[in-house]
C-alpha cells in the first residue's frame, strides 16, 4: 500500500488490480469517511468502518485534515480472495500505528488467523484460547509437495457469511477442536505423503461432521483418485489436492470438471 500527501481535504483512494488496472477507485471525505463518489458503494462503505475503527484505536490517525493519495495493487486476480481483506486491515493497521488484531475485531467476527497470517513469513500455526491469541511460524517443506496442488473452484465465498453460519457449531466441542488441534500439530511435523492424506480426510470428516455438511470431495468430486481438503471458507475458493497419480491426471480430472485454475504447490507456495 503506498501512500502520499495530496491536495485538498479529502483521501482519495485507487486499488489496482493484478495488471495494474482500476478495479475500485473512492473520493472519501475525512470528515465523517463517507464516500464524495466511488465506483463501488458496498466496498467504500467497508471502507469507512474501517477507517472509523482505525481513528476510534488512535485519535491522532488522519488528524491533520491534509488530503491523501491511497494506491493499493493485487499480486494475483481479485476473484481468488488470498486474503486480501485481512491484509488491507493488517496494512491500514501499520499506516495508522494500531494493533491490526485490534482492528480486525472491531470490523470482523473471525479468529484473527487471517491477520497472522498477513505478517507471518511462512507457515503459522495459530490457536485462541481464553481470549488470548497464540500463534508461532513453523517450517513446512515436505518431500512430497510435487503430489500438491490448488485448484480454484471458480466461487469466490464470502468470508464473514461463512463464520457467522458455522463458528457457533463449534462453540462448546471441546472433543473436535482438540482433535483438529492434534491433526494440525501431527501435519507440521509429518513427513508421510500417506499419513498426511489421511489426516487432510479426518480433518475434512470432522469438521463436515460439525456443521452438518458434505465434505467438498463428497459433494463434487467423489470418483477422484486422491485427497481434496477445503480451504478458507467451506466449500468456496480454493482447495488443496493431494494425489500420487501425476499432473497430467490432476490436470485433465479438474479440467473435465470445469476447473482450469490449478496450481502445484511449488509454484504457488515456493515460487
Amino acid at each position: 500500500m503506498l501512500v502520499r500527501n495530496a491536495r485538498g481535504s479529502d483521501l482519495v483512494w485507487e486499488a489496482l488490480d493484478e495488471n495494474g488496472d482500476v478495479w475500485f477507485d473512492a473520493q472519501i471525505s475525512l470528515y465523517d469517511f463517507s464516500a464524495v463518489k466511488t465506483s463501488d458503494q458496498k466496498i467504500a462503505d467497508k471502507l469507512q468502518k474501517i477507517l472509523k475503527s482505525a481513528v476510534r484505536l488512535n485519535s491522532e490517525f488522519l488528524s491533520t485534515w491534509s488530503g491523501f493519495k491511497v494506491e493499493t495493487q493485487l499480486e494475483f486476480p481479485l476473484n481468488w480472495g488470498l486474503g486480501s481483506s485481512s491484509t488491507l486491515l493488517s496494512l491500514i493497521g501499520e499506516w495508522a500505528y494500531i494493533n491490526p488484531f485490534f482492528l480486525h475485531f472491531e470490523v470482523s467476527n473471525g479468529s484473527g488467523y487471517d491477520i497472522a497470517c498477513a505478517n507471518a513469513n511462512g507457515p503459522i500455526m495459530y490457536q485462541v484460547e481464553n481470549d488470548e491469541i497464540q500463534y508461532s511460524e513453523f517450517n513446512f517443506l515436505p518431500k512430497f509437495t510435487k503430489h500438491l496442488y490448488f485448484v480454484y473452484l471458480n466461487v469466490k465465498q464470502n468470508t464473514e457469511t461463512e463464520i457467522k453460519n458455522n463458528a457457533d457449531k463449534f462453540k462448546n466441542n471441546t472433543k473436535a477442536i482438540n482433535r483438529i488441534s492434534a491433526i494440525s500439530r501431527a501435519i507440521s511435523t509429518n513427513k508421510s505423503f500417506t499419513k498426511f492424506t489421511e489426516l487432510l480426510q479426518e480433518h475434512e470428516q470432522i469438521v463436515s461432521k460439525v456443521i452438518g455438511k458434505k465434505t467438498i470431495q463428497e459433494e463434487r468430486f467423489n470418483d477422484f483418485n486422491g485427497i481434496i481438503k477445503s480451504l478458507g471458507a467451506w466449500g468456496g475458493d480454493f482447495v488443496l489436492v493431494a494425489s500420487n497419480e501425476g499432473e497430467d491426471y490432476v490436470k485433465k480430472y479438474f479440467n473435465k470438471n470445469g476447473y482450469h485454475t490449478i496450481e502445484k504447490f511449488e509454484d504457488f507456495v515456493l515460487s
